[in-house]
């Protein structure tokens, strides 16, 4: 079970319709496919903070914490605990910050539905948190072929064909 604790920061967000439940469809998607194994306790919930924001901030963000000195559409803050087994509540797995106005730009550019291309873009934040990573070849061959897989099963083509 995935929480999500969605914040709109950006008001432009608000414009895509149903837009809490293409997250939600998303995100769970992602973590139903990336778990290998059942978690230990069936009932065990997960969390994660959503923030819809605008390239201003994710630009800010990704200088402070990328040395990047620009937007990018999505970042990942993993949580980071010393004692998981001491929390009592849902395993929170981290942060994503989404980019309005560069998501926008790259569907509109790409030629991706919107909504496809922001659902990619949670899908990909979440399996980050759950530490799959892109760095290596290899790495990005794994993790490519898991968001294919994953948006397949939400009807969604994948992000990675030619446009």
């Amino acid at each position: 079970m995935l929480n999500i604790e969605l914040l709109v920061e950006a008001p432009a967000w608000r414009e895509v319709k149903d837009l809490d439940n293409l997250i939600e469809r998303a995100g769970t998607a992602a973590m139903e496919a990336a778990r290998s194994e059942p978690a230990p306790n069936a009932q065990q919930a997960f969390e994660v903070a959503i923030n819809l924001s605008d390239d201003a901030r994710i630009q800010t963000l990704n200088q402070q914490f990328r040395s990047q000195d620009k937007p990018t559409n999505v970042l990942s803050f993993p949580f980071e605990e010393d004692f998981p087994e001491l929390a009592t509540g849902p395993l929170m797995l981290g942060d994503l910050m989404l980019a309005h106005e560069t998501i926008w730009r790259e569907a509109l550019e790409q030629n991706k539905v919107l909504e496809h291309h922001i659902s990619h873009l949670v899908v990909h934040g979440v399996l980050h948190l759950l530490g799959f990573d892109h760095i290596e070849e290899q790495e990005a061959e794994e993790m490519e072929g898991l968001e294919i897989d994953i948006l397949e099963k939400l009807q969604i083509p994948s992000p990675y064909r030619q446009t």
